[in-house]
């Protein structure tokens, strides 16, 4: 004959039982959450959100405005993407290095070169935004700090002197990664004015073509033909227009001086009509990886930005 279990011991086995029960539905729970986050959430937390600024030209040249999302197709490495975010006009604060060319091929024009300058910084900084002075000859001077003092801006361009040697590449590589050290979520420029004529950069073409995507800033180069006597440069022409279309930007080709301002008002005005779009990539690029993205718009015009970008690498 079996003796009855104590009234304590049932109890003690129904607590362990539950105990167990409790750990097993914990440990389903977080299971399916973690099921849940990989299925809804994998891209948003392996991949950034990926900002392209873009530009809509009509036919003559001139931005075109109050374009609703709807009109714009996204796609990167041919694959569709969806549109995140849009934002038509942006008005995001602006910092822009302003880089002029001193070398002695342009001596003869400096002082319009340099006026000419005053009066695009007092056209193109709005408040917010910020602005830094370069000079490049054979080497590269930041004359001022980024800054939204206008009359201490002008003063810096008006100090520009003339020098030997022309640096584009080291002038494009130092200009990016200055804009690159500026606050996120807001846009960049570099505007470069030259008659093309490399000839003294250490660094290489490439170098700059890469340091200039990576700082996600939108290259407008305005080349004088007319400051190089001894001819056009041709292969410094065709090496900027390649950096410049890779950015988004764009490339002027000015025969006199006096069409410089003409060109500064061109660059001013395609500033203030840009689109913001943002988007997730589908699928999740490779990190280290050199991606293509094209825009286009149901109207057919011509849409400039950014061709191109680089995935972080993975941490080591």
């Amino acid at each position: 004959m079996k003796r009855p279990r104590p009234a304590g011991f049932s109890i003690l086995c129904a607590l362990i039982g539950f105990l167990i029960c409790a750990a097993l539905a914990v440990n389903l729970a977080a299971q399916q959450s973690q099921s849940k986050s990989k299925q809804s959430g994998v891209i948003r937390v392996q991949t950034n959100l990926v900002s392209i600024l873009a530009s809509v030209i009509d036919a003559y040249g001139q931005p075109i405005p109050d374009l609703p999302q709807e009109m714009f197709e996204l796609s990167e490495e041919g694959v569709p993407q969806k549109i995140e975010r849009f934002e038509a006009q942006t008005n995001r604060p602006l910092d822009l290095a302003l880089m002029i060319d001193s070398s002695m091929s342009t001596f003869k024009d400096m002082k319009f070169e340099t006026e000419s300058a005053a009066h695009f910084i007092q056209q193109v900084v709005r408040p917010g935004d910020t602005l830094g002075v370069f000079e490049f000859d054979e080497k590269v001077t930041q004359l001022s700090d980024f800054s939204a003092d206008v009359p201490k801006l002008q003063s810096a361009a008006r100090r520009i002197a003339s020098g030997s040697g022309t640096s584009i590449y080291d002038a494009i590589v130092l200009g990016s990664n200055a804009l690159r050290r500026r606050p996120l979520e807001r846009r960049r420029a570099i505007v470069l004015v030259t008659d093309a004529g490399e000839t003294t950069s250490l660094s290489k073409f490439e170098d700059a073509r890469r340091a200039a995507i990576a700082s996600e800033a939108l290259l407008y180069s305005i080349v004088i033909r007319a400051a190089n006597e001894s001819g056009r440069n041709t292969a410094g022409e065709h090496a900027l227009i390649t950096i410049t279309d890779s950015t988004g930007g764009a490339m002027f080709m000015v025969d006199e001086m006096l069409g410089l301002d003409a060109m500064f008002d061109r660059i001013d005005r395609e500033l203030r009509t840009q689109y913001l779009l943002g988007y997730y990539p589908t699928p999740v690029p490779p990190p280290g990886s050199r991606r293509h993205v094209a825009i286009k718009v149901k109207t057919g015009d011509i849409v400039r930005h950014r061709k191109e970008y680089f995935t972080a690498s993975v941490p080591r």
